[in-house]
């Protein structure tokens, strides 16, 4: 099986790597090997690799500076994945493609299931919708998974930026009313190999994979916080593994999303049902708390923490 991987040195594409290297050949490619706003460049690396399978973490997720860069935004969180979604399906090929909470405008006041329609509320969320709808209408056999709260030791995320700040401050103040779910990036990887195995399985006795239940999932761990309990609880994790924080648990404060004014809309409620990809793949999600504590150690072992 040969796979082809975009955005390697994101935190998702980062943790796929091994990975998928386990499950087959892999061809894994940034932003050096393809710019993916250059359409001949993209369709070109597809056609030279010929994979079986392509899994597309690669995005533009500066969501705020997507308010101010429409065409960027649109280019690699539309566009890109419209082009790679034409080259699977001339190729037969699989897509599993990464979209975001961001896609709901976060108004309701329960978890968002996989039929709840998106009403996205940023130039980010626009363009993963936009990539969305384009990958369902010109490839088949896709996989999209939805996904919020992204954190990993690899890469820029809220849990580095709390341990960062939290060994420079005494005191932090950090939103309380935008409720999600931090989700490892480790986590992700593990279920995207997962359900590549059962495809890869699948596909031997129904070459015309008419059985395999592609579509749209949502992809996160399991239980709801908010930003400042989990702040709390990167802090008080990196306090039991011996880190020099100065700022106390009980010294980070809850704000309003008013009192922290951003150019992009966020979401209020990030939660995502994800009980259609547990039922349908037997796979079991832990609980976000689980992959934070497992983070915040492998960061401290790694002398990241202050």
């Amino acid at each position: 099986m040969k796979i082809l991987l975009t955005g390697k040195n994101g935190q998702v594409g980062h943790a796929l790597v091994p990975r998928l290297s386990a499950l087959g050949t892999l061809c894994a490619v940034g932003t050096a090997e393809c710019d993916f706003q250059d359409e001949t460049a993209l369709r070109t690396l597809v056609r030279r690799e010929r994979p079986d399978v392509i899994v597309n973490p690669a995005a533009y997720t500066a969501v705020d500076r997507a308010e101010s860069e429409p065409a960027m935004a649109h280019a690699i969180n539309a566009r890109a994945p419209e082009i790679l979604a034409q080259e699977a399906h001339t190729l037969g090929a699989l897509l599993i493609h990464f979209s975001t909470d961001y896609v709901f405008d976060g108004t309701k006041t329960t978890a968002y299931t996989e039929d709840d329609v998106p009403n996205p509320q940023s130039v980010y969320g626009a363009s993963k919708w936009a990539g969305e709808q384009a990958v369902q209408a010109h490839c088949a056999r896709h996989l999209i998974l939805r996904t919020a709260w992204v954190f990993s030791a690899h890469g820029q995320n809220f849990a580095k930026t709390m341990l960062r700040l939290g060994a420079e401050r005494d005191h932090l103040s950090v939103v309380a009313d935008q409720f999600g779910t931090p989700t490892s990036a480790e986590l992700l990887a593990d279920v995207v190999a997962k359900v590549i195995a059962q495809w890869d399985t699948a596909r031997w006795s129904d070459a015309s994979n008419a059985a395999f239940p592609f579509g749209v999932y949502h992809a996160t761990a399991t239980g709801v916080t908010h930003w400042q309990a989990y702040a709390k609880q990167v802090i008080s994790q990196a306090r039991a593994h011996g880190a020099a924080m100065r700022v106390q648990a009980d010294a980070i404060h809850a704000i309003d999303t008013a009192a922290y004014p951003t150019p992009a809309r966020r979401p209020a409620n990030s939660q995502l049902d994800t009980h259609k990809l547990q039922s349908t793949f037997a796979i079991t999600l832990p609980h976000w708390e689980a992959g934070v504590n497992d983070v915040v150690k492998q960061l401290n072992t790694s002398e990241y923490i202050p």
